[in-house]
Parts: structure tokens; sequence; C-alpha cells
């Protein structure tokens, strides 16, 4: 089928999302960068590939995937080695609800273009967006996660769906200091999860460009 392909942004936390879930699989990919930044997610040749001008695009089996939560679910879905959910229904959905909370719901109000748009594009106004909005919708899914936790992770002793959306959200978090003293659960699966290498491998911190 031949070499898997991430179109990938370092700072992109639906990337970072891919990053992890890949390591996990223990899928070799090769990264190949859409600078942001630059506008590159625009060109021509990304939007023939993601027609929404986006990243993460997977390249993966012979198809080109986009969207990272259903690439989440894809390689869950091909690949059985390290499951991201939970054997029985009700576990499922409830694992599927945290990861929507922070992808559905924290992660559009604090995307770049919506909040440069919002706060017309100054840092010290973007900051005050997001340690609005970002403590704001985790203090949600820490009472969800509290809820249904029963092991070092968001749920079991293993990392599924909603730590691979958890973690590049409070990745974000620091890096606009928002306060994340009231979620004390949150940050021990945080602990938890970046003490695996498939985590730390995928930081943006280990991917960035020199």
């Amino acid at each position: 089928m031949g070499a898997v392909i991430l179109w990938d942004y370092w700072r992109s936390s639906a990337a970072y999302r891919v990053r992890i879930a890949l390591n996990l699989k223990g899928v070799p990919y090769e990264a190949r960068p859409v600078d942001l930044l630059k506008g590159e997610h625009g060109a021509p040749e990304n939007l023939a590939r993601n027609p929404q001008g986006l990243v993460p695009t997977l390249e993966i089996d012979g198809l080109t995937l986009t969207q990272s939560l259903p690439i989440l679910e894809y390689l869950d879905e091909t690949r059985p080695e390290h499951p991201f959910l939970p054997a029985d229904p009700v576990s499922r959905q409830r694992v599927r609800a945290v990861a929507a909370a922070i992808a559905m719901e924290i992660h559009p109000v604090c995307n770049m273009s919506v909040a440069r748009h919002a706060t017309g594009g100054s840092p010290e106004a973007m900051g005050v967006w997001m340690r609005h909005f970002i403590p704001r919708g985790l203090a949600g899914v820490e009472r969800m996660v509290t809820a249904i936790r029963t092991g070092g992770f968001c749920f079991g002793d293993a990392p599924g769906l909603a730590d691979l959306c958890l973690m590049p959200q409070l990745y974000n978090a620091r890096r606009w200091e928002a306060d994340l003293s009231a979620f004390p659960t949150l940050r021990e699966v945080e602990t938890h999860c970046a003490s695996l290498n498939a985590f730390a491998a995928a930081h943006p911190d280990a991917v960035r460009p020199a």
C-alpha cells in the first residue's frame, strides 16, 4: 500500500492527536509539514487532499483521510492492537463523550483562526480569550473524567480515545498559561500519559521544525 504519510503541523491539536495514535498503534509514518503560519493549508495542493484546507491529512492503506476523530476511529477499527475504546457500549459512549467535549466543544472555540477573528488578533486579547474558554471547557471534562475514571488514564489502565484528545488540549492550555489548578484529575491523567513514549514522541516540542 506504500508509505504512511501524515500531512502535519507541529502545533496543531488535531494533528497531535493523530501522531499519538500512530505511535500507540505502532504505525511508522512520514511527517510532511503544512505550515499554517505561512498559509500553506490554503494552497491548491493541500486543498486537493483536504478540501477544508486543514490538517491533519493521513495517507494510509491507499486512502486519503481527513478529520482527526474519524482518523482515530479508522486506525482503531483497522489495527486492533492497543484498542482506543472499551468493549462495552456504555463505556464506549462515555469515552466518546469526553473526546467530543474536547474536540467538538473546546477546540473549535479556541481554534487560532476563530480566536484571531474574535479578538482582532492581538496576542494579549487572544490570551484573555484562551484563558477564559479553555478552563471553562475543561471544568466539564474534569467532572466527566472523574465520574468514569477507573485507572490511571481517562478510562482504564491504558490510554484511549479520550486521552488522545486530552493531552493536546492540555498542551494548548499551558501554552496560553491557563490556570489548571482546578483540574486535579486531568493533571493526574496528564502525568500518566506523559510517561509513555508514544505521547512524548508526538509532543510538539519533539516534532517542532528546526
